[in-house]
């Protein structure tokens, strides 16, 4: 057997400022020297492959993230030469696709959908084609009339990114080995937030569908999250059944996953804090570290990670023994390493995407550490992931130590203070600018975490997000879009 895995990937946040072009992407050809654990999926795709002494072509990776809309002349390039190297590596017998899911260009509203089409257009009708998804994704009809196997991340955060790859590669390649026949259904649930499976009910929802995965006929099933913060016509919770060629129970799993899932939309609300409210909540613990998650600044969702509002109220309300990460400021981390460790600076920080940003805020820092190049390790079921932050320095002001870096992104774990020096158990109060990828890394040493609704692009409240392009006829909007 030959297999050939790629995949062109991010998270479109289409009311987010910023446009996705080729300078935002990621790039990863064959020949390329890159660190263990950026490219988990399809590491584990070789490995798969490799264990049965099959044939692995890795065709490129491609990942961005998650922004505005990538640009047409972006996304058909990648596109175009993931299909490129594709049509060099023929005849194959298996196609694996690491993408999305919640992906938008100029001109194309599902560009999923787009390159599984072109995929089987190339390889014809039977190779087969699987694809892993993130879970805040949108599902198509097209999508899974046209691949073979889909199967979603069950975590969020996203722990069991390797898992998932491992589950894919099995489920097709029994498929070509001629063992099963997957089929597949949709059922839409007629919701749209963001569901944490650390939590309960979901904790215990997301461990039954995994046991019920490889007994009598079903060989997987995906919650989809939905992305809430992509305007179109998709948009919405889903539940996502494979059965061995039984296409009616896979239907009946579905609907039965779905309207479960659907059950449970009131538990899962969450009623994020404003900023003095997340405050008071922490300053009331008399231990610590307190984590807030600043939601709507996620640099994981789209926005900017620039934003100052936690800051400032934090310094108004003379806060210290406290720390907030990661600010985006690629200007004030060029004059902080200019300055050096030990600078004090006049310097004016954050603010710079839009009114989703806040104001600048002018401080008076000490430069406390700096690194080139930092990487942060996400905690995984298996090895961790490495996530590059870029040049990235450590900035104290009044207290507060301020890590800010060069590349955009969200913190997952701890190493984005202990990389700069900062003692993270010794703090009072941690902010972190992420709605849930801090979980693995940040629960082991908080003593409380809190959710944060503070002004921003990635805001969760999902009835002020405004669609004009999705169908509300849902949960929140509908207390029971089914009756």
């Amino acid at each position: 057997m030959k297999v050939f895995a790629g995949g062109v990937s991010t998270e479109t946040n289409t009311f987010s400022p910023m446009p996705t072009g080729m300078r935002d992407y990621t790039i990863i050809r064959p020949g390329d020297e890159v660190e263990k654990g950026t490219k988990v999926a399809f590491d584990r795709f070789q490995a798969e492959t490799e264990a049965r002494g099959w044939e692995y072509i890795f065709g490129m990776s491609a990942n961005a993230q998650p922004a505005g809309l990538t640009t047409r002349s972006t996304y058909e390039s990648l596109r175009d030469e993931l299909l490129e190297r594709l049509q060099a590596a023929m005849p194959v017998d298996i196609v694996l696709l690491g993408l999305h899911g919640a992906m938008v260009a100029e001109g194309y509203d599902d560009c999923e959908t787009d390159m599984i089409d072109r995929v089987r257009k190339i390889v014809g009708p039977d190779v087969k084609i699987g694809v892993e998804l993130d879970l805040h994704c949108d599902v198509t009809q097209a999508m899974i009339d046209t691949a073979d196997a889909i199967v979603l991340y069950k975590e969020y955060p996203h722990t069991d990114v390797a898992a998932r790859a491992t589950d894919l590669f099995n489920i097709v390649a029994d498929a070509a080995e001629g063992k099963t026949n997957p089929t597949m259904a949709l059922f839409d649930c007629r919701m749209i937030g963001l569901y944490l499976t650390p939590y309960e009910p979901l904790r215990s929802f997301v461990d039954e569908l995994l046991a019920m995965e490889g007994k009598d006929g079903i060989l997987s099933i995906s919650l989809v999250h939905c992305f809430p913060w992509g305007d179109v016509p998709t948009c919405g919770a889903q539940a996502l059944a494979i059965t061995d060629g039984d296409p009616e129970q896979a239907a009946r799993v579905a609907e039965e996953i779905g309207r479960r899932f659907h059950g449970m939309r009131r538990e899962l609300d969450q009623t994020p804090y404003s900023i003095d409210e997340a405050l008071e909540q922490a300053l009331a613990d008399p231990t610590g570290p307190v984590v807030i998650a600043d939601r709507a600044d996620n640099a994981g969702g789209g926005a900017a990670s620039d934003s100052t509002f936690m800051l400032k109220a934090m310094l108004d309300r003379g806060i210290d023994n406290a720390g907030i990460a990661t600010m985006w400021d690629p200007i004030a981390v060029q004059v902080a390493m200019s300055g050096g460790v030990g600078a004090k600076l006049d310097i004016r920080l954050g603010g710079k995407m839009g009114p989703a940003s806040g104001d600048p805020l002018d401080l008076n820092v000490e430069v406390t550490a700096i690194v080139e190049d930092m990487y942060q390790e996400w905690p995984q079921q298996g090895d961790p992931m490495r996530i590059p932050c870029g040049d990235s320095v450590c900035l104290n002001c009044n207290g507060i130590d301020i890590i800010v870096s060069s590349k955009r992104g969200q913190p997952m774990s701890p190493d984005v203070f202990t990389n700069l020096g900062v003692d993270v158990t010794k703090k009072r109060i941690l902010v972190v600018k992420s709605s849930q990828h801090f979980y693995a890394g940040f629960a082991p040493i908080a003593s409380k975490i809190i959710y944060m609704a503070a002004p921003g692009a990635v805001a969760p409240r999902y009835t002020e997000i405004p669609f004009k392009r999705v169908d509300l006829h849902k949960y929140p909007w509908v207390e029971e879009p089914f009756a």
